[in-house]
């Protein structure tokens, strides 16, 4: 109640505040830089360990265990480190302190990657080694089913006729 006191005393106080928000407000409006998707800069790192249709425990304790152990020997900066094993996939997420430069550890952890590799299955392949970042969060996923053809050519029909339409659009990223 005593606001409405004040400003029916001195109107002009409040005219000016209003003018001052108002030109303050489009200010700020205007000169704030925005980005769809910003430069957030988290330090994390993902790495997908890939190998035909193992189990998962089997994921864990022959590919994803012996790498783990080499990243805290070989790279710094590490906060902490998880992982998820499923039938044929081990992601291992790797956290950094903040003020690491990102770029030196993925270089740092694409290296034991190759470096373990002597330490796993035969024909274990190179993992890929994502940084992470909110332009490479998936805005859409494509899965395919049919009842009529097989899953085999479900495969071939996305991989060879799909796949190379999508990759032609700007912007567009495919695993």
């Amino acid at each position: 109640m005593w606001i409405v006191q004040v400003a029916l005393r001195r109107p002009y106080t409040f005219v000016v505040m209003a003018i001052a928000i108002l030109l303050f407000g489009a200010l700020s409006a205007v000169t704030t830089p925005v980005d769809i998707f910003p430069d957030i800069g988290i330090p994390v790192i993902s790495v997908v360990w890939q190998y035909g249709d193992m189990e998962a425990d089997d994921i864990s304790g022959r590919m994803v265990f012996f790498f783990e152990r080499l990243l805290s020997t070989q790279v710094s900066d590490i906060e902490h480190i998880e992982s998820q094993n499923l039938i044929s996939y081990g992601v291992v997420k790797i956290f950094f302190q903040p003020s690491v430069n990102v770029n030196s550890a993925l270089a740092a952890t694409a290296a034991a990657a190759e470096t373990v590799l002597k330490f796993l299955p035969q024909g274990t392949v190179p993992p890929y080694v994502l940084k992470f970042s909110a332009s490479s969060v998936p805005v859409i996923g494509i899965a395919l089913s049919s009842t009529s053809i097989s899953e085999q050519q479900l495969w071939n029909l996305g991989m060879n006729f799909i796949r190379p339409q999508l990759a032609s659009v700007p912007g567009i990223m495919t695993t």
